[in-house]
């Protein structure tokens, strides 16, 4: 009796074991859209005040279906951005565009958050630098 236990477990095990990789391996054959950012952070450097600086952060779509944005939002008002609105076809690239415009002197780090089809949280990208005193 216990010889078939034995027998009727290990080839549970076996059948579980054979299951699982094969799931494993059909997941990770789909991924969806994917970014594949050249950056997430740009530092300007020292700027002055009261003149805007741009900055478009590229990214390819590495997935295997189209990417869409669905929403681009900058943390504050001194902050606008802009992003591609058609969807980015598999191999495609798209922009974030970020322009900021200093109305004081100092260090700042203002962010944009993307979001879209990819299935993960947020993206955040960052925008750094110095303002100098006028």
């Amino acid at each position: 009796m216990k010889k078939q236990m034995m027998l009727i477990a290990t080839v549970a095990f076996i059948a579980t074991v054979f299951a699982t990789s094969s799931v494993i391996g059909k997941i990770t054959e789909l991924t969806g859209p994917l970014f594949a950012w050249e950056t997430t952070t740009h530092n300007f450097g020292e700027i002055e005040k009261g003149i805007p600086v741009d900055h478009l952060f590229n990214f390819t779509n590495k997935g295997d279906v189209p990417l869409v944005i669905s929403s681009v939002k900058a943390s504050c008002g001194c902050t606008v951005a802009n992003y591609t609105k058609t969807p980015i076809p598999v191999g495609g690239k798209g922009f974030v565009s970020a322009r900021y415009n200093a109305a004081k002197a100092g260090a700042f780090s203002k962010t944009v958050t993307v979001m879209a089809n990819t299935g993960t949280e947020a993206i955040v990208l960052t925008l750094k630098g110095e303002v100098t005193p006028e």
